[in-house]
């Protein structure tokens, strides 16, 4: 909270001095230009306004005039101050991640509480505006505790970003494409092999694919098509060409997931191993500075304890393979409190010790716990939980199938998170994406199955 005073006309002395330095952030850019409707690409952070080849993230002048009114309206006069007039030379530009140095000087005192005052701003390489403006002045000294405004969340989903730079420069993934037989299917596999993400082959029906193809715009010259009109035989032909060396990871295109699943868990020819299979979500959530995986949201309905081992070393194998060197699991339940009543209770508590006996390995595990105390350190500290997982969870483990679905899915409607997903515990990845999927959140499912089977290598 901020406490404001102000300085009234009377009290004003020329030569009076006031001011701040300010961080100009790239989120700071994305909120001036909706606030002013102004989209220059020269002003947008990741755009290349010029053509030169690289951003610019230029700070809007508007943006940095604005910085003015800030120490004038906190410090020097203070709250109460109104705006007559303000004239500004602008000499350099502001960038985003540069720290800028505001300031103000009373010139002269006018009549009628008016206060004209020379004003200025530095950036790391010397000044880039400076002018005068022309304020009505308080006429009595106010102070104001505790002023708040409400916080602002800015929806870059740059987590995602970063995987799509990582990902882009290695090989392109093999990947066997199950029925890319609806438009939103074969674009998004389309986008894959455009952004060098996967190299695609098609198993399914070659006129539904065409014809999906034709209605999406997606050109498929120089995609395989592997001839097999049936569902359920495509996606067996899909996993006979992995065991032929054809391809290392699989995608689902416009078929059931439990056929897709039917040919991957087949005892003989199918792609098992001794961990079960389970879906992990790698979200991108506004405001949240690392990348949250939710688990199950998608296979295991009612998971057992032997299932909930492969769904907690699952999702650590992913992580790691995204960059965690450590990741923290955060076993949930409806309580942080190991109850009889609650079924999920003991499974986390049984977890987590198995965990610190190294039968779950290359996390950090520790459960029960509610939602709140898993990623909220405050939530955490009141109710008296202590260790490296409570409050800063990297993965959620939910009890069964219904919360897990429900996590990710208020965090992607409520909390505008960006989800891409993958089921492990097979062979090889497999990436399941949704109708509902934007462009950015199939490209992400690809780069994480991308980077996974990187690090089977």
């Amino acid at each position: 909270m901020t406490i404001l005073t102000s300085t009234p006309w009377a009290d004003l002395a020329v030569g009076q001095e006031a001011g701040t330095t300010r961080l100009c952030r790239a989120e700071d850019l994305y909120v001036f230009a909706h606030a002013s409707g102004n989209l220059n690409p020269m002003h947008l952070p990741e755009l290349d306004g010029d053509g030169d080849g690289r951003p610019e993230a230029v700070a809007p002048s508007a943006w940095v005039a604005a910085l003015i009114s800030g120490v004038l309206g906190n410090q020097l006069p203070g709250p109460g101050t109104l705006y007559l007039s303000q004239s500004l030379r602008f000499t350099g530009r502001a960038h985003a991640g540069e720290t800028l140095a505001v300031g103000v000087r009373v010139a002269e005192k006018l009549p009628g509480g008016v206060v004209r005052l020379s004003v200025w701003v530095d950036g790391p390489a010397g000044r880039i505006a400076e002018g005068e403006a022309t304020v009505q002045a308080p006429d009595a000294a106010r102070r104001f505790d505790g002023v708040e405004v409400p916080g602002l969340t800015v929806q870059s989903h740059r987590h995602f970003d970063a995987l799509l730079a990582r990902a882009e420069p290695l090989p392109a993934l093999p990947t066997l494409v199950v029925c890319p037989e609806s438009p939103d299917a074969v674009m998004g596999a389309v986008m894959a092999r455009d952004h060098t993400l996967i190299d695609p082959v098609f198993v399914g029906d070659p006129a539904r694919i065409a014809a999906a193809a034709q209605e999406a715009g997606a050109d498929i010259a120089g995609i395989e098509i592997v001839d097999v009109p049936d569902h359920r035989a495509a996606a067996l032909r899909a996993v006979a060409l992995i065991h032929e060396g054809r391809g290392r990871a699989l995608m689902k295109g416009h078929l059931h997931t439990d056929q897709l699943l039917h040919a991957i868990l087949k005892k003989e020819g199918g792609l098992r191993t001794n961990r079960r299979l389970s879906h992990v979500f790698v979200m991108d959530v506004p405001g949240l500075d690392h990348l949250l995986f939710v688990t199950d949201a998608a296979i295991n309905i009612a998971p057992d304890l032997e299932c909930k081992v492969s769904i907690v070393q699952n999702a650590i194998d992913l992580a790691r393979a995204l960059g965690l060197e450590q990741p923290k699991v955060g076993i949930l339940s409806a309580v942080e409190t190991v109850t009889a009543s609650i079924p999920s209770t003991l499974d986390a508590a049984v977890l987590s010790k198995m965990a610190e006996r190294g039968q779950i390995t290359g996390g950090l595990v520790d459960g029960p716990l509610a939602m709140d105390n898993a990623v909220d350190p405050g939530a955490a500290r009141t109710k008296g939980l202590t260790g490296l997982v409570a409050g800063r969870a990297d993965i959620l483990v939910a009890p069964n199938m219904e919360a897990g679905n429900m996590i990710a899915k208020e965090l992607t409607f409520l909390a505008h998170a960006e989800a891409a997903g993958i089921v492990m515990g097979a062979q090889v990845p497999v990436i399941l994406t949704s109708r509902a999927d934007d462009d950015k959140a199939r490209l992400a499912s690809c780069a994480v199955a991308a980077l996974y089977a990187e690090s089977l290598r």
